[in-house]
């Protein structure tokens, strides 16, 4: 069996997820198991380089994963031919110029969203790349999680019928860093620095609805900067200029309706971080990030409103849960291993810069929605 090495250019492993998911959940991974195989049985191997600003967290980082090389400088790196795949996960303003550099220099492409700050810059990437003739894929990890396979295992079954409507509860309490240090980046709430819950989660609604329940068709959202105060890594006081929470009502083409809440001033009380709740004619289920609970249309119980007397249901216990029977791989790593086939060998793969660019264009309808207080329309992209 041969090996084909493939070179990466990483850049912005040291935040949190490009350290978390990206190295040591994903290309770690994929390299210990024994690289990604191809259909005629060669096994790709992935032989990142690691790139950032802080030269004593590279070090570790490529010490920690048995990592040979890292670098912090990154025209050097763009430079070497070798590497034909560069990563992206550092900050969402710099990430179009990044890329467009990348392209012309032929480098393939694959970067976290979202992929711009704005439709413009993200439609230029996509029309670029298809320019260059590069492969191009953006993060939509969410697809892979093993709460949302089970869930679209229930409607590939049909097990819904008809579709009425999708309730997404998205969001945890963020401390706002004076009593105990935040557990967010005190630049996700400076809108100047790109922050801000609605640039960074209506992506994640815009793919997670187009793939599962169908294209968007319109949007109203209300957002909202709850706590104006908060203090960064350094503890001082600054003035929060972004939104820190969304509520959104979506229309979709299939005739769903869909409402997500994205907040990052709410208390958890749900069985996940993130649920989606939906509901059919002849079925409802509700999946987070691992599991996934259902009730068929005749396991439904029959309740009578009477606020005068204790609810005699457990409705907990009226739901039943969607069985481990296969094993689930972590999301981000089973996307880069699809990432890698469609580089290597031409596999299908169409999470590409035109789909991160919906990403994007949902979020600008819904901060217009937000403006002017009315319905937007997501209409087809124009390219």
């Amino acid at each position: 069996m041969s090996e084909q090495r493939l070179g990466i250019i990483m850049y912005g492993v040291t935040g949190r997820m490009g350290t978390n998911q990206h190295l040591a959940r994903s290309i770690a991974a994929i390299r210990e198991q024994g690289g990604v195989r191809l259909q005629d049985g060669t096994r790709v191997m992935p032989d990142p380089i690691l790139v950032g600003r802080n030269e004593e967290k590279l070090r570790a980082l490529a010490k920690a994963h048995n990592v040979e090389r890292w670098t912090t400088d990154l025209d050097r790196a763009m430079a070497d031919k070798n590497d034909t795949v560069f990563f992206d996960a550092a900050t969402t303003q710099m990430r179009p110029t990044l890329l467009k550099r990348a392209i012309a220099l032929g480098k393939h492409i694959y970067c976290e969203k979202p992929v711009a700050t704005n439709l413009t810059d993200a439609i230029d990437l996509y029309r670029l790349a298809q320019k260059a003739g590069v492969k191009h894929g953006v993060v939509q990890d969410k697809l892979w999680l093993p709460g949302l396979l089970k869930l679209k295992m229930l409607i590939d079954s049909g097990f819904f019928g008809r579709i009425l409507s999708v309730r997404g509860e998205f969001g945890y309490w963020v401390f706002e860093g004076d009593l105990q240090p935040s557990n967010r980046p005190s630049w996700n709430y400076r809108s100047e620095d790109g922050g801000g819950v609605i640039l960074d989660m209506l992506c994640h609604w815009r793919y997670v609805l187009d793939n599962l329940f169908g294209g968007v068709k319109s949007v109203t959202c209300l957002g909202a900067t709850h706590i104006p105060k908060r203090w960064d890594e350094e503890g001082k006081p600054y003035q929060a200029t972004a939104d820190d929470a969304a509520y959104a009502t979506l229309q979709l083409e299939s005739g769903v309706i869909a409402h997500i809440n994205s907040s990052w001033c709410v208390r958890v009380r749900r069985d996940d971080l993130v649920t989606f709740q939906v509901d059919g004619t002849h079925g409802s289920a509700v999946a987070g990030l691992q599991r996934c609970h259902s009730q068929a249309r005749v396991n439904t119980p029959k309740p009578v409103w009477n606020p005068d007397v204790p609810q005699t249901i457990d409705f907990f216990n009226t739901w039943q849960e969607v069985p481990n029977n296969i094993a689930y791989d972590n999301a981000f790593k089973a996307e880069w291993e699809l990432f890698i086939r469609h580089v290597c060998e031409d596999a299908p793969f169409k999470w590409n810069l035109l789909e991160g660019a919906k990403g994007v264009q949902l979020v600008e309808c819904a901060l217009q929605s937000w403006k002017e207080r009315r319905w937007v329309d997501v209409a087809p992209l124009i390219l």
